[in-house]
């Protein structure tokens, strides 16, 4: 048993030291980063230990900006693209000819580097000298706009983010929701057609329970991919995402860090830690709801 024991440690080793090195080090040396007030990267030195740092990050308005950016787009973001998701699964699994053909057209987005699809959305809903974009040309037929959605009002700019978003993140999640709705056994639906069960009832006592599981593990990663969002808005916006008030708590961490106003790690280390403080304690929320929400 002891043998059995040294073995199973030693095959866990390379796991181990990966995950010290690489992700329990530096999230310890952010931490200690962030209660080092004026730190001076040059000298490496700093002038004293408090909560400075926490407050000056939780005063500034850009990072303000980038929480409320940040939130909007995890509120917006997840429901509707996991609700979107789910509603094409179910589509897909009712659909037997050219099934094969319809999930790889909706897996290509996953699969396409996301500066070329910002360029994509750019070209959509961009104006320019010689045109308003694609997106202003449908709208002209209803005698509507046309609206800069890349360097215009705030709510145009944030839905453009929040459609980029969800436009990138579908695929992957009707990927998942599709492996789930086809592992369901099929003796339950049977059972439930002889007892004449409408499809709303099949769906939402059987379909719904059965695939709880990677339902909630959608939510729970589209909250932390949500929080972490950051390539999106550079892909729309550039890389100036404070002027375009558009920046995200990712953004304004690598603006402390090697922006034009970087330079102050110990800003950016408390910036880090309140967002994963933020992350953490949502996580933590959605794993006590799946407790007694999901089916096992």
């Amino acid at each position: 048993m002891e043998t059995n024991s040294r073995k199973a440690w030693l095959y866990l080793l390379p796991a181990i030291l990966f995950l010290g090195i690489f992700m329990v080090y530096p999230l310890i040396d952010v931490l200690i980063y962030s209660f080092e007030e004026g730190y001076n990267s040059a000298s490496q030195t700093f002038v004293g230990v408090g909560g400075y740092n926490f407050a000056y990050v939780l005063r500034d308005p850009y990072f303000l900006q980038a929480l409320k950016n940040t939130f909007i787009l995890v509120i917006i973001t997840v429901p509707v693209s996991t609700g979107l998701a789910l509603l094409i699964s179910v589509g897909l699994s009712s659909i037997k000819k050219l099934r094969d053909l319809y999930q790889t057209v909706y897996f290509l987005p996953y699969v396409t580097n996301t500066l070329a699809v910002g360029l994509v959305f750019m070209i959509l809903f961009k104006q320019t000298p010689y045109s308003d974009g694609l997106v202003n040309l449908v709208l002209g037929w209803f005698n509507a706009g046309p609206v800069d959605f890349i360097d215009g009002p705030y709510w145009a700019k944030m839905f453009v983010l929040c459609f980029y978003t969800v436009w990138v993140v579908l695929p992957f999640k009707i990927l998942i929701l599709t492996s789930a709705l086809a592992s369901v056994n099929k003796d339950y639906y049977a059972a439930a057609q002889v007892d004449g069960t409408s499809r709303w009832r099949i769906f939402r006592r059987i379909t719904l329970p059965m695939i709880s599981p990677m339902l909630f593990y959608l939510i729970i990663t589209g909250f932390i991919g949500a929080f972490k969002a950051y390539s999106d808005a550079v892909a729309l916006f550039g890389t100036n995402l404070n002027a375009a008030e558009m920046n995200t708590i990712v953004g304004y961490i690598y603006d402390m860090l090697y922006g034009d106003s970087g330079g102050y790690p110990s800003y950016a280390s408390a910036a880090a830690i309140i967002l994963f403080a933020i992350v953490l304690t949502i996580t933590c929320i959605n794993l006590l709801v799946s407790r007694k929400k999901v089916h096992h």
